[in-house]
């Protein structure tokens, strides 16, 4: 059955809600619980269902996506048809970009006639959620249904369904009613609490997408996206289907499925992965997570001088290779690789991307710190939102973001 998908996974977001962590890389692309990017969690879940037969549509700021695609997942064999391969925006069929999710797709159905195998199904996937999913089995609920198209669905507070996909069901899971980013987002019939989302995952029958995408290029006043044309105007003429996502998986966060597209959305879920009980479990040996790893040494711990306060140590916290903590403090933290906290400084909540220095008796809180920054000795941030705003993005909730290679000015680092 698996010789016979092909699986495109949209890569080319620009993740604008996501700034000042996407001022040079796409949102797929943007770092993860330490040691991983956004897009891992989709590519390990097409591995761990069985799906091979990839390609990456990739388009704003691509170039970190593709090098960390390049390091850590050139792992399949092309000579028996195993692949996974980032294709750019190429402009094929005019000088234009893509124009909607649809039209990704469009743009890209030479790969679909020039495959060898052939395929009777797409997957069509969004490279920038958080989750754990077996498409195969969403893929036998396609062909048993004898569907159409196939979409898979969470359910979600009321409160957020505005800024999703909304669909109505009959007991049989055929869609009836389907909603692009509504206003009043129609409820479930038992519960009025929630409503029934589209989590961006479809699997379409091969020839009718060729069909479809072929109508909607052709009509002019499509804005070509699968949410605000394809799914409304198959529903009336096709065999169209809702797939559960609470019955894909037997695991304790298998309704675990989070839209990172926000900083408080990215920073709440990074903060999920550091309870002592997460909501989302990194560790689960029978659906591993796969990316990039460097060669870089064990994370190490020194000074333990307790009458001076100077002790090195992570309480609640996700601590990477490569990682020092020389005489700091660190709480529910995600410390990627490389990082370096200096003695008597204190870090709480923050987030520390790939090579940020602490100096001495800086104090952190509530602070996402993107790569390659050294935090000067004595620094506060998180502590004064005043002054926070005055250098920095600082979110409605009080998250303090910093850029990439961020030079705080005739200020001297320190260490140890």
């Amino acid at each position: 059955m698996f010789q016979k998908v092909l699986t495109f996974i949209l890569a080319g977001g620009e993740g604008s809600r996501l700034y000042p962590l996407t001022i040079e890389r796409a949102k797929p692309a943007v770092p993860f619980g330490g040691k991983y990017r956004i897009i891992d969690f989709t590519l390990s879940n097409c591995i761990n269902s069985g799906f091979k037969k990839i390609y990456v549509l990739t388009q704003y700021k691509s170039h970190s996506l593709h090098s960390h695609l390049r390091r850590g997942w050139s792992i399949f064999n092309p000579e028996i048809d195993e692949f996974i391969v980032p294709i750019p925006a190429q402009m094929r069929l005019g000088k234009r970009w893509y124009e909607g999710t649809a039209d990704a797709i469009y743009q890209n159905m030479h790969l679909i006639d020039d495959s060898l195998i052939r395929p009777d199904y797409i997957v069509i996937l969004s490279g920038d959620h958080i989750y754990k999913m077996n498409y195969a089995k969403m893929l036998e609920f396609h062909i048993d249904k004898n569907a159409d198209l196939t979409i898979a669905s969470i359910k979600v507070n009321v409160k957020e369904a505005s800024s999703l996909g909304i669909m109505e069901i009959n007991p049989d899971y055929k869609i009836v009613g389907f909603e692009e980013k509504p206003e009043n987002p129609k409820t479930i019939p038992d519960d009025k609490n929630f409503s029934l989302a589209s989590m961006g995952i479809y699997i379409f029958t091969t020839k009718l997408l060729q069909e479809i995408l072929e109508d909607d290029a052709n009509d002019k006043n499509s804005s070509h996206d699968f949410g605000k044309n394809i799914i409304p105007a198959m529903i009336k003429s096709h065999n169209v289907y809702c797939y559960p996502f609470h019955h894909n998986r037997d695991a304790k966060d298998s309704n675990y499925w989070r839209d990172v597209g926000t900083l408080e959305a990215y920073f709440d879920s990074n903060m999920d992965l550091a309870y002592v009980d997460p909501k989302f479990n990194l560790y689960e040996e029978e659906w591993p997570i796969r990316t990039y790893n460097a060669q870089s040494p064990p994370a190490k711990f020194v000074f333990a001088n307790i009458r001076e306060r100077r002790v090195g140590q992570a309480l609640d916290s996700i601590i990477c290779d490569g990682v020092i903590i020389s005489g700091g403090k660190v709480e529910n933290s995600i410390l990627s690789p490389k990082v370096r906290v200096n003695s008597f400084s204190f870090v709480k909540n923050c987030i520390l991307f790939h090579g940020v220095n602490i100096g001495r008796k800086a104090r952190l809180r509530n602070v996402i710190i993107d790569k390659n920054v050294d935090i000067p000795q004595g620094e506060e941030i998180g502590f004064d939102s005043e002054k926070d705003r005055k250098r920095f993005h600082v979110t409605e909730n009080g998250i303090v973001v910093i850029p990439k290679g961020y030079k705080f000015k005739n200020k001297e680092v320190f260490y140890v």
